[in-house]
């Protein structure tokens, strides 16, 4: 008796399960969502550069800086939550090859004088980044070599690439990561 309840209860069990009807009528149609601007999608950095930037000297602080308020040069957002790195071009280096590429450095960065030693460092907020040039000798007369017509890039870290393990000092490592190839970086020249 056992035997045949389980084989009666296996067979019902199949024969719904294996029973179909009819498909049901579809569903309603979804709302559509809020418009957005045009664009690319995902997290995007933004890369610009300032050239012929002249320091301005402060003799009461014995320091040199100038300031670069993002909107006088790009419409991209910039956030607090945001790292930007500031790049000092150093110029070109030629390959045996004869072919060339810019050198770029991470400030801050150090250079180390007969008189003593500078330092080229920034500090930024979301609407501007101020570079300094620091010493640890009177700065009045420090050659216009460090000073007069520097040309500066500035990249925008979105905070997720800022987190992460990237090699914030290699210039090409980074732009790699942020998708911006160097065709793509917009140069401005001051007067």
């Amino acid at each position: 008796m056992k035997k045949v309840t389980l084989l009666l209860g296996a067979f019902i069990a199949l024969f719904f399960i294996s029973c179909e009807g009819p498909a049901g009528p579809p569903g309603f149609d979804g709302f559509d969502g809020q418009d957005g601007q045009d664009g690319e999608d995902g997290i995007q950095g933004q890369v610009f550069e300032v050239d012929n930037i002249d320091f301005n000297y402060d003799a009461g602080g014995d320091i040199y800086s100038y300031i670069i308020t993002y909107s006088d040069f790009t419409s991209f957002p910039v956030f607090e939550s945001d790292a930007v790195l500031v790049y000092r071009y150093d110029g070109s280096v030629d390959y045996q090859d004869n072919t060339t590429a810019d050198a770029w450095s991470l400030i801050p960065q150090n250079f180390f004088l007969p008189e003593g030693t500078i330092q080229y460092t920034n500090a930024h907020t979301f609407i501007d980044v101020e570079i300094f040039i620091d010493g640890n000798f009177n700065l009045s007369n420090l050659d216009t070599g460090f000073t007069d017509n520097q040309l500066f890039r500035i990249v925008i870290l979105p905070s997720q690439f800022a987190a992460s393990k990237l090699d914030k000092s290699n210039i090409n490592a980074v732009m790699s990561t942020i998708g911006v190839e160097e065709k793509d970086v917009k140069r401005f020249t001051l007067d």
